[in-house]
């Protein structure tokens, strides 16, 4: 069977007008979402988890985690399968590292995960404000432990990696988002080569620190094209991983092709560990950031 046929067929196969039952969830409520809410809110703080619609939103406020989205949420490029909107942003606001210090005091946070819209407006693409947000926060919570998932930096990665290299320790992650073939359609402003390449600055650059990517599938990818993306990512050092089911986050962004069962979401995380992926999720609503701080080590036994 060539590749177009096998993606017509799970197309064919997996494309319901609904929800299935496994991607359904109750809405989010409870106090500990109430002051998550609030407390974002008080500070001016954007998450990821409300400007992309993140379906595990109400999962995560609820424990008391968000995924703090800096520089803004506005971004330089129109990616079809988000829902940040497109536009030109303002500069990085010099105050959001101490409120973001603030933040993790209020939540008593020891984890947090710090994302960005793409900068493509500025020289270093962001890097140094990501560095500022760590510092800051470390000066006043030295026990919180950081990860940070940053865009391609595609206007000059080496000096991205070496100024990000003054807040180590961090996991360093970076999503490819989907197959090559579909980054016409679904990633237009990125570059699957370059998104690789930065992956490998990292593990070069960064020694053991952990480096992360992820992958979502039902946009028409075929299975030959998804294990590829997972050998790429292996090639290049990358040892964690999350592999989730595209769900479309506005009417404006790309319909969903097909929807995967979580018996097929097993079973890529198995194809995972196979190759060599030491942090795995593979499930429905997993996203980049989704149970970040959660060990989920692979642990081999020898026979």
């Amino acid at each position: 069977m060539n590749q177009e046929s096998s993606r017509q067929m799970q197309v064919r196969s997996t494309r319901p007008r609904r929800l299935p039952p496994w991607l359904k969830r109750k809405l989010p409520a409870g106090a500990e979402f109430s002051h998550t809410e609030a407390v974002l809110s008080s500070l001016g703080l954007e998450t990821i988890c409300g400007n992309a619609n993140c379906p595990n939103r109400g999962q995560c406020w609820t424990r008391g985690t968000a995924t703090v989205l800096v520089m803004g949420k506005l971004c330089t490029r129109n990616c079809k399968f988000c829902s940040v909107v497109c536009g030109k942003p303002e500069p990085p606001d010099p105050t959001e590292p101490s409120r973001l210090a603030e933040m993790v005091v209020k939540m008593s946070l020891r984890y947090l995960v710090i994302t960005s819209v793409n900068r493509d407006d500025l020289p270093d693409g962001g890097a140094s404000h990501f560095r500022d947000c760590i510092e800051t926060v470390r000066r006043r919570c030295p026990d919180v432990k950081f990860e940070i998932l940053t865009p391609d930096f595609r206007n000059g990665q080496d000096e991205a990696i070496r100024i990000l290299e003054a807040a180590l320790p961090f996991v360093f992650a970076h999503n490819v988002e989907t197959v090559p073939s579909l980054y016409p359609k679904a990633r237009a402003g990125g570059d699957y080569q370059r998104s690789l390449n930065l992956l490998r600055l990292a593990r070069q650059k960064y020694g053991s620190t952990r480096t992360k990517s992820s992958i979502m599938l039902g946009l028409g990818e075929t299975d030959a094209e998804v294990e590829q993306v997972l050998r790429d990512l292996r090639s290049v050092g990358c040892d964690s991983l999350t592999i989730g089911q595209y769900l479309r986050p506005s009417k404006t962004s790309l319909e969903v092709a097909g929807y995967v069962t979580p018996a097929r979401f097993d079973r890529w995380k198995q194809k995972a560990v196979d190759l060599g992926f030491s942090w795995v999720i593979s499930e429905p609503f997993a996203r980049s950031s989704y149970l970040a701080e959660k060990d989920n080590t692979i642990r081999r036994h020898s026979s």
